[in-house]
């Protein structure tokens, strides 16, 4: 039931960077985002910044929703020579898990300065 599918070299994606023929790679595969462009709430220029190229971190830092993923999806056309595909069920639990846990470190780290702050105040009287 699941197709093959056609595998292109980062050359082959380089080469789709123009307004009327955008491919952006994500996650390892090839989309060509060409008939999104117009409708991305970001403006094409967002898109237009990144085709032809690997979209993945941008993609990722801007936080896309799961219907942003699911539109993605519709805009397959292969996947890229050598290219890594990580599973992600949603950007919002891994983004959300990763910040969380190295968020505690940064936290004891404050909390330690201010507890060292209070306590050096409080010497001075």
């Amino acid at each position: 039931m699941s197709e093959e599918l056609k595998t292109y070299t980062i050359d082959e994606v380089s080469e789709h960077n123009k307004v009327d023929d955008l491919w952006i790679v994500y996650n390892g595969q090839v989309y060509d985002v060409t008939k999104y462009v117009d409708e991305h709430p970001g403006g094409e220029e967002v898109i237009v910044d990144v085709a032809g190229s690997d979209a993945t971190e941008a993609f990722n830092d801007i936080g896309h929703s799961d219907d942003a993923h699911q539109i993605l999806s519709g805009l397959l056309v292969g996947k890229l020579e050598g290219g890594v595909v990580k599973k992600t069920s949603s950007i919002m639990n891994q983004t959300g898990g990763d910040a969380s846990s190295s968020s505690y470190p940064l936290l004891a780290v404050l909390v330690f300065l201010l507890a060292s702050g209070a306590y050096y105040l409080l010497q001075l009287k």
